[in-house]
């Protein structure tokens, strides 16, 4: 093979890869993140434009988006044969370059990666009660396993599941108080959002779920048609990790890519609850419950997906030439 076919074929691979970050969750469905294709490298930067200036001016969200987007371009790396190296926050005069990762070699292809990028297209948030079947010890062994690289998760006990709920009705009623987030809710969800991001109202519940732990107030009612059921076998669990700089909220991103797709390859439904994380004071009390032995990310609730009801639509995708840019390529 010369060199010219190497160098297409490696454009090709990361151009795919780029594309398949996109399907990645986001604060919001904001999609803050845009990729810069080498010709042997990715390069992610941060998009300031689609940060949560209210609801997360530290940026912590929009880091935990873009390390979702960047695990999900390394499996799809994988998926096509390709290794890759990844170097994180390379340039301290950049901040907004959050990684490279750079084709190292040729690798076989295993069916474990191509399941798991086909399971990167299948991913989606359902913010609808769960049903009333457990979670499987084993499935919380292996969500819990597939985040460990980069994170842990702590699940919570009964009593600590009221300490939550409490946290994240205080964080919802201290947002709902601020007309900044109150106005960013809106933009993300009204009919004015940006084409191909925020949240349409066929992904948000007709009415206000029954669960144990509230979830985030829209502020609008949706169109998802929910049932009679409640969150009483929900599981719940902080996402957490050593570190509060970029480069750890930056692989808790990572680490929440890789729990999602492993739940969602064994039949467990996720949804990230971030509302708790973005008041200070609630944060803190996430803190105390796990004993002061690490920093909080994200609460995540974990469940079976209630039977009678089909999935919710996919968010829907910004275009690739708003997310891509392949000038250098």
């Amino acid at each position: 093979m010369n060199q010219d076919n190497a160098e297409d074929q490696s454009v090709v691979a990361l151009a795919t890869a780029a594309t398949a970050a996109g399907y990645a969750p986001s604060v919001h469905n904001t999609q803050p993140w845009r990729w810069r294709i080498l010709a042997d490298r990715l390069e992610l930067f941060a998009d300031r434009s689609r940060q949560l200036t209210a609801a997360d001016p530290p940026g912590h969200l929009l880091l935990i988006s873009c390390g979702a987007a960047l695990h999900h371009a390394r499996v799809a790396l994988a998926a096509q044969g390709w290794t890759a190296e990844t170097d994180r926050l390379p340039n301290p005069a950049q901040p907004d370059l959050l990684a490279q990762v750079r084709l190292t070699g040729r690798t076989p292809v295993t069916a474990e990666a191509r399941r798991l990028a086909r399971t990167t297209r299948v991913r989606h948030t359902d913010r609808r009660p769960v049903s009333d079947q457990t979670v499987p010890a084993d499935a919380l062994r292996a969500i819990g396993k597939a985040v460990s690289t980069d994170a842990r998760i702590q699940l919570l006990s009964d009593d600590q599941i009221l300490e939550l709920a409490a946290a994240a009705s205080r964080a919802g009623a201290t947002e709902g108080a601020d007309p900044g987030t109150r106005e960013e809710l809106e933009y993300w969800t009204g009919r004015n959002r940006p084409a191909g991001a925020g949240l349409p109202a066929e992904v948000l519940p007709e009415r206000e779920p029954e669960t144990t732990v509230p979830g985030r107030d829209f502020g609008r009612p949706g169109t998802l048609p929910i049932g009679p059921g409640h969150d009483r076998t929900a599981v719940y669990a902080v996402l957490y990790g050593d570190g509060d700089d970029p480069r750890d909220w930056l692989r808790a991103g990572e680490a929440l890519s890789a729990g999602w797709l492993r739940a969602t390859e064994l039949g467990v439904s996720v949804v990230p609850l971030s509302g708790v994380i973005e008041v200070a004071s609630t944060r803190q009390t996430l803190r105390v419950l796990l004993a002061g032995l690490g920093h909080p990310y994200l609460v995540l609730r974990l469940g079976i997906a209630a039977p009678e009801h089909a999935g919710p639509p996919h968010t829907p995708r910004l275009p690739t030439a708003q997310v891509i840019d392949t000038l250098d390529a």
